[in-house]
Protein backbone atom coordinates (compact mmCIF):
# COMPACT_ATOMS: atom_id res chain seq x y z
CA UNK A 1 0.00 0.00 0.00
CA UNK A 2 0.98 3.71 -0.50
CA UNK A 3 2.63 5.37 2.09
CA UNK A 4 0.18 8.03 2.27
CA UNK A 5 2.12 9.73 4.90
CA UNK A 6 4.07 11.47 2.19
CA UNK A 7 0.87 12.73 0.72
CA UNK A 8 -1.48 13.70 3.00
CA UNK A 9 -1.33 16.75 5.98
CA UNK A 10 -2.96 18.48 8.81
CA UNK A 11 -2.32 21.94 9.73
CA UNK A 12 -5.00 23.88 11.48
CA UNK A 13 -4.83 26.97 9.24
CA UNK A 14 -5.80 25.08 6.19
CA UNK A 15 -9.44 23.72 6.07
CA UNK A 16 -9.70 23.13 9.62
CA UNK A 17 -7.05 20.49 10.35
CA UNK A 18 -8.71 18.14 7.88
CA UNK A 19 -6.48 15.96 6.28
CA UNK A 20 -5.19 17.47 3.30
CA UNK A 21 -2.74 16.90 -0.33
CA UNK A 22 0.30 18.42 0.39
CA UNK A 23 -0.71 21.13 2.38
CA UNK A 24 -2.98 22.51 0.04
CA UNK A 25 -6.50 23.07 0.25
CA UNK A 26 -7.90 19.96 -0.95
CA UNK A 27 -9.23 17.33 1.40
CA UNK A 28 -8.92 13.80 1.11
CA UNK A 29 -12.86 13.77 1.88
CA UNK A 30 -12.78 15.82 -1.56
CA UNK A 31 -10.99 13.42 -3.31
CA UNK A 32 -12.92 10.69 -1.87
CA UNK A 33 -16.11 12.13 -2.52
CA UNK A 34 -15.52 12.57 -6.16
CA UNK A 35 -14.34 9.04 -6.39
CA UNK A 36 -17.84 8.08 -4.94
CA UNK A 37 -19.70 10.15 -7.68
CA UNK A 38 -18.67 8.60 -10.11
CA UNK A 39 -15.57 10.39 -11.52
CA UNK A 40 -12.23 8.49 -12.81
CA UNK A 41 -9.06 9.39 -11.89
CA UNK A 42 -8.38 10.84 -15.52
CA UNK A 43 -11.45 13.16 -14.91
CA UNK A 44 -9.93 14.22 -11.43
CA UNK A 45 -6.91 14.78 -12.43
CA UNK A 46 -8.26 17.27 -15.65
CA UNK A 47 -10.12 19.36 -13.34
CA UNK A 48 -7.28 19.45 -10.99
CA UNK A 49 -4.26 19.69 -12.79
CA UNK A 50 -2.64 20.10 -9.80
CA UNK A 51 -3.16 16.85 -8.00
CA UNK A 52 -1.23 13.32 -9.17
CA UNK A 53 -2.35 9.61 -9.50
CA UNK A 54 -0.07 9.07 -5.96
CA UNK A 55 -2.72 11.79 -4.23
CA UNK A 56 -5.51 10.05 -5.33
CA UNK A 57 -3.72 6.55 -4.11
CA UNK A 58 -2.95 8.29 -1.30
CA UNK A 59 -6.62 9.38 -0.40
CA UNK A 60 -7.65 5.88 -0.44
CA UNK A 61 -4.98 4.71 1.43
CA UNK A 62 -5.33 7.09 4.46
CA UNK A 63 -9.39 6.09 4.23
CA UNK A 64 -8.62 2.58 4.55
CA UNK A 65 -6.13 2.95 7.09
CA UNK A 66 -8.31 4.82 8.99
CA UNK A 67 -11.32 2.64 8.70
CA UNK A 68 -8.86 -0.07 9.65
CA UNK A 69 -8.12 1.87 13.07
CA UNK A 70 -12.04 1.85 14.09
CA UNK A 71 -12.39 -1.64 13.21
CA UNK A 72 -9.48 -2.41 15.75
CA UNK A 73 -10.71 0.01 18.18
Amino acid sequence: MLDYRKYISFDNEVRGGKPCIRGMRITVYDILEYLASGMEYNEILREFPYLTKEDILASLAFAADQNKSNLVA
